[in-house]
């Protein structure tokens, strides 16, 4: 009995030894170097440092399939839109609100929000 227990003990070790080489498993989000554009942008507001975060949130949608949920982060959508809306692109912004909207329900109030302000600046609403 005592020899069987040891046994058990010593492959448990020996488990617990070997699990710890497996490999890291796949982040949930692919950002790229969001963080490091949005934080540019917000520091010192340049035509550039605007640029440079279009092109990281674009280069993250691009790549959201390496994550392992396969979806866009949280935000990415909403966040290029509002910056489509900026740039005066907005159907553009209306199209990535949608996108935003149809991954992430809970956020299909304020996208739809967002899209009624457009269309209403833009002179697009249907009364119903």
């Amino acid at each position: 009995m005592k020899r069987k227990t040891t046994l058990f003990f010593i492959l448990a070790f020996i488990t617990y030894i070997t699990s710890g080489c497996s490999t890291q498993p796949k982040p949930l989000y692919t950002y790229g170097d969001y963080s490091e554009a949005y934080y540019a942008s917000k520091k010192e507001l340049t035509p550039e440092s605007a640029l440079r975060l279009q092109k990281s949130i674009e280069y993250a949608i691009e790549n959201s399939g390496e994550s392992s949920s396969g979806r866009v982060a949280p935000g990415l959508y909403a966040n290029l839109g509002y910056i489509y809306l900026k740039t005066g692109n907005s159907s553009k912004a209306i199209e990535n609100f949608k996108k935003e909207k149809a991954i992430y329900p809970e956020a299909a109030h304020f996208m739809d929000r967002m899209i009624k302000k457009v269309e209403v600046a833009q002179g697009k609403t249907d009364e119903k």
